[in-house]
């Protein structure tokens, strides 16, 4: 069995930073059975531009694969009553709605409690269920501003500068999908289950790390350094060479003398260099230098001595090379899936690995398509029963 095989959750998700969170849980054996609001056409990833057609989108299918879907109206009274008996045999109930959301559409543990006392109601919100943003909604870009990444991030003198990654979705996701295994762990050993509120904004500010503390403690304002270089560790930074740009990081003293040893006497016999310290505080003097030093050589060239001595350094690949190294290949990062209307589909799969057992992954799900398996077969419900519910709108307009 694979890790979460035994492990059902009903997911109210939509576009980037819910599904990301259970993708890794699916990818891991959880049973994830979206549900799909049919007056909305679904999840709003199934339109995200530029390779969609229809209702299918290579975004989507990077977030949703391993999943199951029915189309199910929660507002109407019809629809709730599928939820409600999908929720006595799930395990958690998952949704990213706005903070407010959650509460008016009674997915909290008050409201569901009743159903599965061991519920685990998960919700992931841009600002969470409580406080004065909560009824806002929450996105990526606008979360990376508000938490201080985008002034941290970019050249000196430049406009403030977003990842060019979602990463605060992506961080969301994870913290979610940790928040989720840990309530459900709890319910399991206490037989009572309990609210996860998770938000966007907890994630990203709590993400500034040391650099927060810093501010915290000292007054610390960060700055932004040429070369994308590390605050304190002098050289950690990109470098150009004569045909792209590599990293060096010296984040130990060994690696400051072997770099040396290899650049020569004139750094290798300079104590103003010596140590961390003096490193940083000649940075001015040391930096320009070793730039000039660098642009000597080719990429592959500083690589092929650098590497062998034990030196931290890589090229900065663009994303093509990224996928075609030869390690992501070796680590299996990349599957492929059959897709009825993009032939075979090739996308990254989770990094959480649990076991040896390789993983088999089914392409993201058509709309509605395990309609029959949940709601036929894990709900046992009879065509007659299927047919009145249908009638009143429980799986969209009546047709």
């Amino acid at each position: 069995m694979r890790p979460l095989q035994d492990v059902r959750v009903v997911s109210l998700e939509q576009y980037g930073a819910g599904p990301f969170g259970t993708v890794h849980l699916a990818d891991l054996g959880a049973e994830i059975i979206k549900i799909e609001d049919p007056r909305a056409g679904g999840d709003v990833g199934r339109y995200v531009p530029p390779y969609t057609e229809g209702e299918d989108s290579l975004f989507f299918e990077t977030f949703n694969r391993n999943k199951k879907s029915i189309s199910l109206d929660l507002a109407t009274p019809a629809g709730r009553e599928v939820f409600e008996d999908l929720v006595r045999h799930a395990d958690a109930v998952y949704s990213n709605l706005r903070g407010d959301v959650p509460a008016r559409m009674r997915l909290t543990y008050d409201d569901l409690k009743h159903l599965n006392p061991a519920i685990v109601c998960c919700s992931l919100t841009g600002f969470g269920m409580t406080g004065p943003r909560a009824a806002e909604p929450g996105y990526d870009y606008i979360l990376q501003g508000l938490a201080g990444w985008m002034e941290l991030t970019g050249d000196p003198g430049g406009p403030p500068t977003k990842s060019g990654l979602s990463l605060v979705d992506y961080s969301g996701g994870f913290v979610a999908a940790i928040a989720l295994l840990a309530a459900l762990h709890a319910a399991r050993r206490d037989g009572v289950g309990t609210d996860c509120d998770l938000s966007l904004y907890d994630t990203a500010v709590s993400m500034l790390s040391y650099v927060g503390t810093w501010a915290l403690n000292t007054g610390y304002r960060p700055a932004r350094l040429p070369g994308s270089a590390h605050p304190s560790l002098v050289p950690f930074q990109n470098f150009a060479a004569e045909d792209g740009w590599l990293v060096v990081g010296c984040a130990k003293e060994k690696f400051w003398q072997r770099l040396a040893a290899i650049l020569g006497p004139e750094f290798a016999d300079e104590p103003r260099y010596a140590t961390f310290a003096l490193r940083r505080e000649f940075a001015a003097e040391l930096l320009p230098r070793l730039a000039e030093v660098f642009r000597t050589r080719t990429v592959a060239e500083w690589l092929a001595v650098l590497a062998p001595a034990g030196i931290p350094c890589g090229p900065v690949n663009d994303v093509a090379q990224a996928l075609a190294e030869e390690h992501t290949a070796a680590r299996g990062l990349i599957a492929e899936v059959e897709h009825p209307r993009y032939g075979r589909v090739r996308q990254l799969v989770s990094p959480v690995r649990v076991g040896a057992e390789p993983v088999e992954h089914r392409r993201a799900p058509q709309r509605g398509e395990h309609f029959e398996e949940v709601v036929g077969g894990l709900l046992g419900y009879s065509a007659e029963r299927i047919g009145a519910l249908a009638a009143a709108g429980a799986f969209g307009a009546p047709r």
